[in-house]
């Protein structure tokens, strides 16, 4: 599976963006798909993720509310809607594909994860 994620910007604090994660190959093997970031010096934070049948969602405390995922499976696109965004939201934002493992609910480690896109920088400051 190759991931291709796009739509980070520099955007002013209370603004919004959204990510896409464009996605190709072996997509019938993909079990969860989830968004996650890194700011500067930090480890990589789950953002959130989607369960194996696509339809429901787990969220990071710190984005709910703000952050809305969604997908359009005729495009093969994953969207990260990001709104009120803070400072403190400035990171590389990253989609990832678990392809190998069936988990009962979303996967929030980084290592669950075995496809990852190349990442999109979105920077929040006035």
């Amino acid at each position: 599976v190759q991931l291709q994620a796009s739509g980070g910007g520099l955007v002013q604090p209370g603004g919004s963006l959204r990510l896409s994660c464009a996605v190709q190959g072996g997509i019938s093997s993909v079990k969860n798909m989830g968004w996650f970031r890194q700011a500067p010096g930090e480890g990589r934070e789950f953002v959130v993720g989607f369960t194996r049948n696509g339809v429901n969602a787990d969220y990071a405390d710190s984005v709910k509310g703000r952050f809305i995922i969604s997908r359009d499976t005729a495009k093969n696109t994953l969207y990260l809607q990001v709104i009120s965004l803070k400072p403190e939201d400035t990171a590389g934002y990253y989609c990832a594909a678990n392809t190998k493992y069936y988990y009962g609910g979303v996967p929030r480690g980084p290592t669950s994860y075995d496809s990852w896109g190349q990442g999109t920088l979105v920077t929040v400051s006035s």
